[in-house]
């Protein structure tokens, strides 16, 4: 069962597509993130998905919003799939041990062997204030994304 709203994000350190460690603690105190499990890099449904993502990157930006995608695939994988998209945000690499972290936010699929599409919006705080999950083969619409966005950061960051 995924992780509740109104409740303290665990944390975690994870490669990113450069094979850089990003913890998620390391953004407590300084700005909101919004943690994307997405199943698989180069699928179809991902792909339209995080594609969206990265043509509203600026929603995020100028909400002050870290956007960070997670999936099981290899950092090598992810590497490829962010620079064959153009992708301008992170992508962090739950490959071992092998969906650890989907599993401990609620939303590893043990039948299939990846996340399923979950999104958690976390406080500067570390505190999940919204999430969403799609069925499988359900991409997330960035509607979503922007009232969720709504209960993290009532007022954008003027530049």
């Amino acid at each position: 069962m995924a992780l509740e709203n109104d409740t303290q994000a665990p944390d975690f350190e994870l490669p990113n597509q450069y094979g850089e460690h990003i913890r998620l603690g390391e953004f407590k105190g300084k700005r909101p993130v919004a943690l994307v499990f997405f199943p698989l890099a180069f699928s179809s449904t991902c792909t339209s998905e995080l594609c969206s993502l990265s043509e509203n990157l600026a929603l995020f930006v100028s909400n002050g919003v870290e956007l960070i995608g997670v999936s099981t695939d290899s950092k090598a994988v992810l590497r490829a799939f962010a620079e064959s998209q153009g992708y301008d945000f992170t992508l962090l690499s739950d490959f071992w041990p092998h969906g650890a972290v989907a599993k401990e936010y609620g939303v590893f699929l043990d039948s299939k062997g990846f996340a399923n599409r979950a999104t958690f919006l976390i406080d500067i705080n570390g505190i999940i204030r919204a999430s969403f999950i799609t069925a499988p083969g359900e991409a997330r619409s960035i509607e979503e994304y922007r009232a969720a966005l709504e209960e993290i950061v009532p007022e954008p960051v003027q530049a």
